[in-house]
């Protein structure tokens, strides 16, 4: 099965976004907590039961100030609770994937940053297995060549600690100055049970990510034909300028490959 939606509601709130969702024939949302966890649980349970009756699936990104790696102990305990407030409200949203950008490398070297990252993961997995939220922690595929985050370093801290990953094929195509094709990106996903993904249209310079922007048709039938080939489950999440626009071409170009 593949689920298409926006990340966030561009500007809609969450009860007209939720039912124009719905109404464009759109299964997914991912809920924006980009500058912090400004929702109540009570407010996550209203959500919650909005979305079930309209058939949305729901996952969360959670704040953009997060350094697991950093040297100073107060940002990465700060950046630890952002990700478990996330959590908290992920579980009150329903449960499913808690999306986050997880460290830069800093002036560290790359093995020392993949220890850090490791640790506090596990740390945070004990947590929300104690607190018996129906979460799961979905590491993001970064786009700057100074963010931890590559697909590789990911997939093995996923077989590491059983933690869950999110793979923004933008952010790939960045990273790799457009030499990873969507081919080989499917690839390394396709033993998944099921995956959670971003895309969008990508600018990048040799620094990796620049901006994102509108979703090339060309781009959007590439990936959803390898995703088609390889019979991958997957939710794929819109992050364009036009999240909602986009992700109703997606689709479209979609029905069209059947």
């Amino acid at each position: 099965m593949i689920k298409l939606g926006p990340g966030g509601t561009a500007g809609l709130g969450y009860d007209e976004g939720l039912k124009e969702i719905s109404r464009l024939g759109l299964t997914a949302l991912e809920v924006e907590f980009t500058h912090g966890v400004n929702m109540s649980n009570a407010t996550a349970k209203i959500i919650r039961e909005m979305a079930s009756n309209l058939g949305v699936a729901l996952s969360c990104h959670a704040p953009y100030f997060i350094n697991l790696a950093s040297e100073e102990k107060v940002k990465v305990d700060a950046s630890k609770v952002r990700i478990l407030q996330s959590c908290e409200r992920m579980h009150n949203l329903g449960g499913g994937p808690v999306v986050f950008h997880p460290a830069y490398f800093g002036k560290m070297e790359k093995k020392d940053v993949y220890e850090k990252v490791k640790i506090e993961v596990k740390g945070m997995l004990d947590f929300v297995k104690e607190k018996k939220w129906n979460v799961t922690l979905a590491l993001e595929t970064t786009g700057k060549h100074s963010a931890f985050g590559s697909l590789d370093e990911l997939l093995q801290l996923v077989k590491e600690v059983k933690c869950s990953f999110t793979i923004d094929f933008a952010h790939l195509k960045a990273r790799s100055e457009g030499k990873m094709s969507y081919a080989e990106m499917v690839d390394k996903i396709k033993g998944f049970k099921h995956v959670h993904a971003h895309f969008s249209g990508i600018e990048w310079t040799d620094k990796g990510e620049r901006r994102h922007i509108l979703s090339p048709d060309k781009d959007i039938k590439d990936l959803l034909t390898e995703v088609l080939k390889r019979k991958i489950d997957i939710t794929i999440i819109n992050e364009s300028p036009d999240p909602i626009g986009d992700a109703v071409k997606m689709k479209k170009v979609l029905q069209s490959l059947f």
